[in-house]
């Protein structure tokens, strides 16, 4: 993975955490946001060292040899639109969004069942190769997650084998198992297998916990 440009859309704790670990791996990395010289975005690059630059979601995208969606679910959409769905052509896309609203129970899915926010991505990037990954996992543990029952799985889905194989040796420099659940499609079920890991956050006020498939 060294020397790929990734471009990471969104400046909030995912996607500043994802861009430091691809930075890890020795990539160039440049963060995208609405507006140049975004403050959030300029902060993590005072700090991230020479591989680390920022941009405007057009200028990440069009710049990118892969691309992170880590924006909230709200201003997704806008954001693609003004990242522009041509600079994504053929390229990588890793959706770690979920489609999440705020109802009177709190968190919860805003599509379900018989679509997703992975799929709804993919049609909005037709010409992209959207993987799901790193939406079932708190932002603090997406890098080298460490736990006592042993290393967690990230489960990833989406409609290119190549793109997914790209994304499974990501996830294992990043230190992860992973389980690929089969196309894009399958974002149906990651996104409520988030909401797992996010209930049980909100029950216990705590992040330390990930999840794993036990075979025998």
């Amino acid at each position: 993975m060294k020397n790929l440009k990734v471009g990471v859309l969104g400046t909030g704790d995912v996607g500043r955490v994802l861009a430091t670990g691809f930075v890890g791996l020795g990539c160039q990395v440049k963060m995208g946001s609405r507006e140049a010289g975004n403050a959030k975005a300029a902060a993590w690059v005072a700090g991230a060292g020479p591989f680390a630059s920022s941009g405007t979601f057009a200028e990440v995208a069009q710049w990118a040899d892969a691309l992170v969606l880590a924006t909230s679910w709200s201003g997704t959409e806008n954001a693609l639109q003004l990242a522009g769905a041509q600079h994504f052509a053929g390229k990588l896309v890793i959706d770690a969004t979920n489609p999440l609203r705020f109802g009177a129970h709190g968190p919860e899915l805003a599509l379900g069942h018989t679509d997703s926010g992975g799929e709804q991505v993919q049609r909005w990037l037709p010409g992209a190769h959207v993987v799901k990954a790193f939406n079932i996992i708190g932002n603090q543990h997406m890098i080298a997650p460490s736990f006592p029952g042993g290393t967690p799985d990230m489960f990833i889905a989406g409609d290119s084998s190549e793109a997914k194989q790209q994304v499974t040796q990501i996830c294992q420099d990043f230190g992860w198992d992973v389980v690929d659940l089969g196309g894009i499609v399958s974002s149906r079920y990651l996104e409520p297998l988030a909401m797992v890991w996010i209930m049980h956050y909100m029950r216990t006020k705590s992040g330390n916990h990930a999840l794993k498939l036990l075979r025998k």
